[in-house]
């Protein structure tokens, strides 16, 4: 048993030191770079000698990004709800890498909110997470893609444990999971072109994806628009522990979002990066176990976690 797993760590250890030659050579492009994941992670793979192209949303976070990096890191404004902007930024990529191609495509944009229970939110509400979260990852994949496979690269999305349990209502976990089943087709469609596409499904992390406004406040705007009848159903009781425990999970959220990065940085530097990266005590040790045992009970686990509303049988 000893020397079973002796080779084990050693199989582990050999892919995640095998990496891709010439590293200094190719171009990484990544979106949602004004803060969080991707933005530590073009100044990652800047220190590493690679050139990146960072897309961010805000002319603020794109010059100060461009500013604390060097020449190897080249930024620039989209906004992947939109087709003419997601086509203007693909021709500036493809000007940048020549015939080279694109080593590596990032899709890391992504927002949380509106979230909440299901029935106090709107078809807009939900369009606004789906349309960044899903959407827009899939128009950027269409327009990068005849780069990607010139280079023989990889690419790499951005996904949740909510892409794996749908933990919370709201278009979240909606989006994520269809970067899941996205990111499965397009990896069994790009196999014989030599081009690897890996998913990264973090646990609960501490960034910017949830916005600036206050869970109070948010949840509470959500609630005062709703017709009497809803709220009268609920009860004021299941919305103050619904939102406390909301306020209470994100409190928990890890703030070092290191292990993230390092598994992003894995899937494109190395030469066998994994099809699935699961980091977080959460992801590994919640989450994906709940994914993984029977419906019922994994409902039964969730429910518990849901307060009862005040017309509940």
């Amino acid at each position: 048993m000893a020397a079973i797993t002796d080779l084990s760590f050693m199989y582990r250890w050999f892919k995640n030191c095998n990496l891709v030659r010439n590293l200094s050579d190719k171009y990484v492009f990544i979106t949602g770079c004004d803060s969080g994941f991707g933005n530590v992670l073009a100044r990652q793979l800047v220190d590493r000698g690679m050139r990146v192209l960072a897309a961010c949303f805000s002319e603020e976070g794109a010059q100060k990004l461009q500013q604390d990096t060097s020449y190897r890191l080249q930024t620039i404004l989209l906004d992947v709800t939109k087709t003419e902007s997601i086509r203007a930024v693909a021709q500036w990529v493809r000007n940048q890498v020549g015939e080279q191609g694109l080593w590596a495509l990032v899709n890391n944009a992504g927002v949380g909110v509106p979230s909440g229970p299901n029935e106090w939110l709107t078809k807009e509400d939900f369009v606004k997470v789906i349309n960044v979260n899903l959407v827009g990852l899939i128009e950027v994949t269409l327009h990068m893609l005849p780069m990607v496979k010139k280079a023989r690269g990889r690419v790499v999305n951005m996904s949740s444990s909510g892409g794996r349990v749908a933990a919370i209502g709201g278009g979240y976990c909606v989006s994520k999971f269809g970067v899941e089943a996205f990111s499965d087709s397009i990896r069994r469609e790009l196999y014989y072109f030599g081009v690897k596409v890996s998913i990264i499904e973090p646990g609960n992390y501490r960034t910017s994806i949830l916005g600036k406004e206050g869970i109070e406040n948010r949840m509470q705007k959500l609630w005062e628009r709703l017709p009497q009848e809803t709220r009268d159903s609920y009860g004021e009781e299941y919305f103050r522990i619904y939102t406390e425990k909301l306020k209470n999970l994100m409190q928990l959220a890890e703030p070092r979002i290191r292990d993230v990065i390092n598994s992003m940085e894995h899937a494109i530097v190395s030469r066998s990066p994994r099809i699935r990266y699961n980091p977080g005590l959460d992801a590994k040790l919640l989450y994906l176990p709940l994914a993984k045992l029977p419906t019922p009970v994994t409902d039964f686990i969730l429910s518990r976690y849901l307060p009862r509303p005040a017309d509940s049988v």
